[in-house]
């Protein structure tokens, strides 16, 4: 079914202003991170559950809400997510433990699994064929305008000591959006008699899990231990037998008859990639901007504007573009300057804070986010295209999944290199240095908080700064392996996309 001229622009607000909520989320508590740190005592494995809590529900459960919104309607489902994230984000903001957040964050990423699909099926639905990758365009343009609130948002609440605040913006957020799908937007849905797989859920939530737990906590504990060990197989073996699953059901969550169009798995590749190396990377620059650095909160926040700008103007502009000349030289482009733009992160050591901004970090996120305002819309419009409009909310859920499986994936594995490269680098380093035994075995031990160590009170003035030199010297080696790592990725996204996608989609139809 599709929309009037008239209607689209209503589909356009019930759609843009919840996927608001869950970019200025995610961009805003990056920034926030060192502070919600400092104030909930976390170490560098707590932080990385508060953001992959969330991360790991949504993307084991998107495949869930995209059929659910399929079945039961695209607006119902979506409304109904919309609420569980906005009370979830009530009580995110009145955690009082590390612990307490992780596991309201586990409620929101449920929200936010089933919220996420009604998004982009509403707009694929509803909107005419011409005129969906303008609107795609459009979607992906505000989507990054509200994602340029979050870190400046982030950053100034945090500098305030009001991080608790980032989770209370969703809830008038929640509301209006509620009120502009209820009286404005028209229900779109499947007639489907197949029962919902509950089964392949749990297979893939399991899968996500283990594989997320094992790298999460690897550092810190060892890969030789037996519930790491444990937790990677068992991750693997729940994602193989989900697979197998999906090929012999009726009615799969997943249907692998969607991968045998060339376009809907090439692009689900490149989004995979592509992703991973942006998610991975965003954990990671504001903890080097503030804890190394000398950023605060504040600055930090607005370093990551013009990247945010970036994606939002080019994305209406990338989207139209792709109309008229298919998504594949854009595909091509874009993820080559980004990963120029991720490698040019790489090559900044220690600065001058941010008066350096200009001539270190600048230039690199300028070419990131001229690379990822080139690939967003196209490569979402190119993903919707490939797959027949019946299976629109699973072919969204599919893409948000890979979208979220790669940034929680990359989150872990890029978490397990930081901690295991620092812990290396600050042992040789610190070893080396003139320090009491005791003084350098604190340090170390400390490793698994980063660059949030505490270094020991009873050294000298000139000991306590030559080892907090080396502690931000150690973080600047790991955090450049995390950038060359993030280029890389994007390189292969541009291999893919050259070998793997044609110029246009023809998606399989479905009687």
């Amino acid at each position: 079914m599709e929309s009037s001229r008239k209607s689209e622009n209503w589909i356009l607000i019930g759609t843009i202003l919840p996927s608001s909520m869950a970019f200025i989320d995610f961009s805003a508590l990056n920034v926030a991170l060192p502070a919600l740190q400092e104030d909930l005592q976390a170490n560098a494995s707590g932080l990385l559950w508060i953001v992959n809590a969330y991360s790991l529900m949504l993307s084991s459960l998107l495949l869930v809400g995209g059929s659910l919104a399929d079945r039961l309607g695209r607006k119902r489902v979506f409304m109904y997510g919309i609420g569980i994230f906005a009370v979830s984000s009530l009580l995110c903001g009145i955690a009082p433990t590390t612990n307490a957040l992780i596991a309201f964050r586990i409620l929101q990423g449920v929200g936010a699994a089933v919220m996420m699909p009604g998004s982009l099926s509403l707009i694929t639905a509803l909107v005419a064929p011409e005129r969906r990758g303008k609107a795609i365009g459009t979607w992906s343009m505000f989507s990054a305008l509200t994602t340029i609130i979050g870190p400046v948002l982030g950053g100034w609440l945090a500098g305030m000591g009001l991080w608790r605040v980032i989770f209370y913006i969703n809830l008038p957020i929640a509301a209006v959006s509620l009120i502009v799908l209820g009286l404005k937007v028209a229900e779109s849905k499947e007639e489907s008699e197949g029962k919902l797989d509950v089964i392949g859920a749990i297979m893939a939530t399991i899968g996500l899990a283990g594989i997320t737990y094992g790298f999460i906590e690897a550092p810190e504990q060892g890969f030789e231990k037996w519930n790491i060990a444990g937790a990677l197989g068992i991750g693997v073996l729940a994602l193989i037998a989900f697979v197998w699953r999906e090929s012999k059901i009726e009615h799969p969550m997943m249907p692998l008859s969607l991968f045998k169009s060339r376009n809907f798995s090439s692009t689900n590749l490149l989004t995979l990639v592509l992703y991973a190396a942006l998610g991975g990377f965003l954990f990671f620059f504001p903890l080097n901007l503030i804890q190394v650095q000398g950023y605060s909160p504040e600055i930090a926040g607005f370093t990551l504007l013009p990247f945010a700008i970036l994606i939002g103007f080019l994305s209406r502009l990338s989207g139209s573009l792709s109309d008229k000349w298919g998504p594949k030289p854009l595909l091509l482009i874009g993820p080559l300057i980004t990963g120029i733009g991720f490698y040019l992160f790489s090559v900044p050591e220690l600065t001058g804070g941010p008066e350096a901004y200009w001539s270190s970090y600048f230039p690199a996120i300028i070419l990131v986010g001229i690379g990822m305002g080139l690939t967003v819309a196209p490569l979402t419009t190119a993903v919707m295209s490939a797959a027949p409009s019946q299976y629109s909310g699973i072919a969204s859920g599919i893409n948000n999944t890979v979208a979220r499986a790669a940034g929680v994936l990359a989150i872990a594995i890029m978490g397990s290199v930081a901690i295991t490269n620092f812990t290396s680098t600050l042992s040789e380093r610190i070893t080396v240095l003139d320090l009491p035994a005791e003084a350098k075995q604190s340090i170390v031990n400390q490793s698994s908080k980063l660059a949030d160590i505490t270094v020991p009170e009873t050294l000298s003035e000139q000991q306590r700064n030559t080892a907090e030199l080396n502690v931000k010297l150690s973080f600047v080696h790991t955090f450049r392996i995390l950038a060359l790592i993030a280029a890389c990725l994007a390189f292969v996204g541009v291999l893919l996309t050259f070998y793997t996608l044609r110029k246009r989609s023809n998606p399989q139809r479905t009687e």
